[in-house]
């Protein structure tokens, strides 16, 4: 009898995990512990709670399809763990290997204790075999990837199979599936292992898959250009080497060197995240402040005025308020929205990134710890490998030349439906007239930008020059 541990891995295709413990003994108890420590975080919001649920809901009936039984607990793993051995009899417990500092710190106890065998599955290759020569960690993307490519591929065609069977022991009871979260919306992805394939198919196979124009579309933000897997990465509906394994595919399939060279632009992507991970897991202390020691006593502003208003989508910037109200309402947002905001929040409004960090992991159906972090960083300037601090995106040539016609804008700001040509990225050039008319008067029906960016860009970077000379780095 053996404990499959689930926990980032909610899905029975490729699981390296669930096959360890169907290997080990004739019955597996598949277990997922609702860990009040994580769903009580100020860093959980409910549409990925919501997200989890319905995911465990599939994966319950997925099991249940080959004999197996999902086991649900509330409270503290170890605790649990403890009585599930108690009550099955386990001499083991199988789990995928996660590397967030809670994680790391909460196994670390439960190995102390009890018989945990942690598997590499998050990821292609684990943290520790992408180094240098030397055994240190990376610290920059470029050679991460080039040693992340140079590694042999060994399982680059093969996943690990559904096992025929889950044979679950009777008698082990399950706590009620607890009522989830009460959303105004619903989001835009539908959770499952089923529903991660058909996002990936739909993105990677046909006549003219989206993944051969993705080099080309992914930052218009108009156009849903991208692969929209990142919630089931994130659980794990759809493993790494999934995702990889179709990347190479494509890459192989290419008809030309234009698409080859998108599909390998979205491997470079899927290895991004991997960097992350790496990042997090070798330097544990980006969770709670700056990667770069010289930019840790940035002078912030902190306005909750202005925080609430980027919160809530109503800084009168129309492409940043546009996919603001698009993380409200729908639990993702578009990776060039997510750069656009993230540098108006920290540059624009010299409002601290972890404020803004916090705010994306309250919302994202598909928050991580470690993209999101990275994310956050490398848009503040502050982390490894980040855009250089002085890169500040000027909100309305971003907005310009990624939303040309206005139509993410107007879908997302129903206030400037009736706005038309160049006024879209500019409401504020419109004249009083021409306010009426649209039947947007500013201050009144949209608000007025509550920031010059041309003055917010010169205050940043003397805050950000503060704090090097603080430091005494030039860099």
């Amino acid at each position: 009898m053996s404990i499959w541990w689930i926990r980032r891995d909610l899905r029975l295709t490729d699981n390296i995990a669930l096959t360890a413990a169907v290997k080990s003994g004739d019955h597996v108890l598949p277990v997922f512990i609702l860990d009040p420590a994580l769903l009580n975080s100020s860093y959980v919001g409910n549409k990925r709670v919501v997200f989890l649920l319905e995911g465990l809901r599939h994966l319950k009936a997925d099991l249940e399809a080959r004999g197996g039984h999902l086991i649900l607990r509330e409270g503290q793993p170890l605790k649990e763990l403890k009585i599930l051995i108690e009550e099955s009899g386990a001499e083991g417990i199988y789990a995928e290997e996660d590397f967030s500092p809670y994680a790391k710190q909460r196994d670390n106890q439960i190995a102390e204790e009890l018989p945990l065998h942690l598997l590499s599955g998050l990821t292609v290759y684990h943290p520790s075999a992408v180094v240098k020569v030397d055994g240190s960690p990376y610290k920059i993307y470029t050679p991460f990837q080039h040693a992340w490519k140079s590694l042999p591929f060994s399982r680059r065609n093969s996943l690990l199979p559904i096992p025929e069977r889950i044979s679950t022991p009777p008698g082990i009871e399950s706590v009620p599936f607890p009522d989830p979260p009460t959303l105004a919306i619903k989001t835009m992805f539908s959770p499952g292992e089923s529903q991660a394939s058909l996002h990936l198919n739909a993105f990677v196979e046909g006549d003219d898959p989206p993944i051969y124009r993705y080099a080309v579309q992914r930052d218009r933000i108009d156009t849903l250009g991208t692969s929209q897997l990142s919630p089931y990465l994130r659980f794990g509906m759809l493993s790494a080497q999934q995702a990889v394994n179709a990347a190479y595919t494509a890459i192989d399939a290419a008809p030309d060197q234009d698409a080859s060279e998108s599909a390998q632009t979205w491997l470079h992507e899927l290895i991004w995240r991997e960097f992350y991970i790496h990042i997090l897991d070798h330097y544990p202390h980006v969770r709670t402040q700056s990667f770069r020691p010289s930019l840790r006593a940035i002078p912030w502003e902190n306005n909750d005025r202005d925080f609430t208003a980027w919160c809530e989508g109503q800084t009168g910037f129309p492409i940043v308020d546009a996919s603001m109200r698009q993380l409200l309402q729908t639990g993702w947002m578009h990776n060039r929205g997510r750069m656009i905001v993230a540098s108006f929040l920290v540059k624009d409004l010299l409002i601290d990134w972890r404020w803004g960090e916090r705010w994306f992991m309250q919302h994202l159906v598909d928050g991580d710890p470690a993209s999101n972090n990275g994310g956050w960083q490398w848009s503040a300037g502050t982390g490894t490998d980040a855009a250089p601090y002085f890169r500040i995106f000027n909100p309305i040539l971003q907005s310009k030349k990624f939303d040309p016609h206005g139509k993410f804008i107007r879908n997302w700001v129903p206030e400037l439906q009736s706005v038309t040509g160049k006024f879209i990225h500019e409401p504020w050039k419109m004249s009083s007239e021409m306010q009426k008319k649209t039947g947007c008067v500013l201050g009144v029906d949209y608000p007025a930008p509550i920031v010059d960016h041309a003055i917010a860009r010169k205050q940043a970077l003397e805050a950000y020059a503060f704090a090097k000379e603080k430091s005494g780095s030039r860099k």
